[in-house]
C-alpha cells in the first residue's frame, strides 16, 4: 500500500457549528477517525467559495510534489467549487507514481448523519492503493470513484451529488477496498514534456448566455482578460445578434464555446444558421467539446499559462487540439 499526505482546506467537513471558524486539519482527522500514520499537511482553512488561483497553484505545487515523493494524496475541500480543484490538479499533476483523490462532506460534522467519515476513509483506501495509480486526478465521495475530468456537482444537498454526466463512475468502494471497473483510454492532458502550467495572474471570462441576451456583459471582457468561455445554448447556439461581438473578440484572445447544459458534447455542424455551432466555430470560436464551462475555463487558462496565448496573439490549433484530444478525436 502507498503512504498517503492529506491536504485539509477546509469546507463544510470542517465547519463544526456551521460558523465562521474551521476545525484545524488536526481536529479534522481526529474527529473522523483517521489513521495515525497518515501524514497531515494543514493547508487552508477557508469555506472552498473563498480559495483563490494562488491557493489552487500552491496546493498543485505541493501536491506534484508529494507524489513525486511516491506518496498519494488525498485533498478535502468543501464541495462548491470540489469539481474545479480537482479538474485543475488533473491538468497539473501527473499520477502515475501514486494516486491523488479530493473529496468532502455535504453535511457538517456536528448534524445527524455526517458523510464525511466515510467520504474520507473512502478516498484514503484510494490515494493508498497502487491500482488507482494512472487514472488521474479522482473525486471520492459516497463510495463512488469519479474521474475529475466528468465529476460534477448535481444537487445543493444530496450526499450523493457528485456524478459523472455521460460517463458514470470510474468505480466504487466496498468494504474499505477500491474497485476499478473502468479505466479512461485517453489521458486528461498528454505526458511530458507537454505538461501544463498554471499561472494565477491569468484571467479568463466565463459568460452565461440567457434568453434575449443583448451582450452587455461580452463588453466587459476587456484587456484585463486573456481569454473567453461563452455558456451557449444547447449544444453551441447563441443569439444571432451576438456572433459578430463573439467574432470580434476571437479575433484578440481565444474564446471557447462551450454549452451551459453541462453534459453532452457540443456539436460542431448539425446546424449550420446564424448563431449555430457552425457559425460560431467558423467565426474563429473555439469548441470545449465535452467540458462544462467551468472546467473548460480551467483548462483554457492552463493553456494560456503555458504559452498558447500572449500580447501578440494566440495559438489558436494548439488550444483547439487541447480541447479535441479530451474528446477523443486529436491530440493536443
Amino acid at each position: 500500500m502507498t503512504r498517503v499526505t492529506v491536504f485539509t482546506l477546509g469546507g463544510t467537513i470542517s465547519a463544526r457549528g456551521g460558523d465562521a471558524a474551521r476545525m484545524t486539519g488536526p481536529e479534522v482527522l481526529a474527529a473522523l477517525g483517521a489513521p495515525e500514520d497518515v501524514e497531515l499537511r494543514d493547508f487552508r482553512r477557508l469555506p472552498s467559495s473563498s480559495l483563490a488561483p494562488e491557493d489552487l497553484a500552491a496546493l498543485a505545487a505541493e501536491v506534484n510534489e508529494t507524489v513525486a515523493a511516491g506518496s498519494g494524496v488525498v485533498v478535502v475541500q468543501g464541495t462548491d467549487t470540489l469539481e474545479e480543484t480537482a479538474f485543475l490538479l488533473d491538468l497539473l499533476c501527473p499520477t502515475e507514481r501514486a494516486p491523488v483523490a479530493v473529496t468532502g462532506a455535504m453535511r457538517r460534522p456536528d448534524l445527524p448523519g455526517a458523510d464525511g467519515p466515510a467520504n474520507l476513509a473512502a478516498a484514503l483506501a484510494v490515494a493508498a492503493d497502487p491500482a488507482c495509480r494512472g487514472l488521474g486526478v479522482l473525486v471520492v465521495l459516497a463510495d463512488e470513484i469519479h474521474a475529475a475530468r466528468h465529476a460534477r456537482k448535481t444537487h445543493t444537498t444530496s450526499v450523493a451529488t457528485f456524478a459523472s454526466p455521460g460517463a458514470g463512475p470510474l468505480g466504487t468502494v466496498v468494504e474499505g477496498t477500491p474497485r476499478i471497473l473502468l479505466r479512461p483510454t485517453v489521458p486528461t492532458v498528454p505526458t511530458a514534456p507537454c505538461r501544463l502550467s498554471y499561472d494565477p495572474a491569468v484571467r479568463i471570462a466565463l459568460v452565461t448566455l440567457a434568453l434575449g441576451d443583448r451582450g452587455e456583459l461580452l463588453t466587459a471582457v476587456d484587456d484585463r482578460f486573456q481569454g473567453l468561455v461563452v455558456a451557449a445554448f444547447g449544444a453551441g447556439h447563441a443569439p444571432s445578434w451576438l456572433v459578430e461581438p463573439l467574432a470580434e473578440l476571437a479575433r484578440r484572445i481565444p474564446v471557447v464555446l462551450a454549452s451551459r447544459t453541462g453534459a453532452g458534447t457540443g456539436l460542431t455542424g448539425t446546424y449550420r444558421g446564424p448563431g449555430s455551432e457552425h457559425d460560431l466555430l467558423h467565426h474563429g470560436l473555439i469548441p470545449a467539446g465535452p467540458l462544462d464551462p467551468a472546467k473548460a475555463r480551467l483548462l483554457l487558462a492552463a493553456l494560456v499559462s503555458s504559452g498558447a496565448a500572449g500580447p501578440a496573439g494566440y495559438d489558436r490549433p494548439r488550444i483547439t487540439a487541447a480541447f479535441a484530444h479530451l474528446d477523443g478525436t486529436g491530440l493536443a
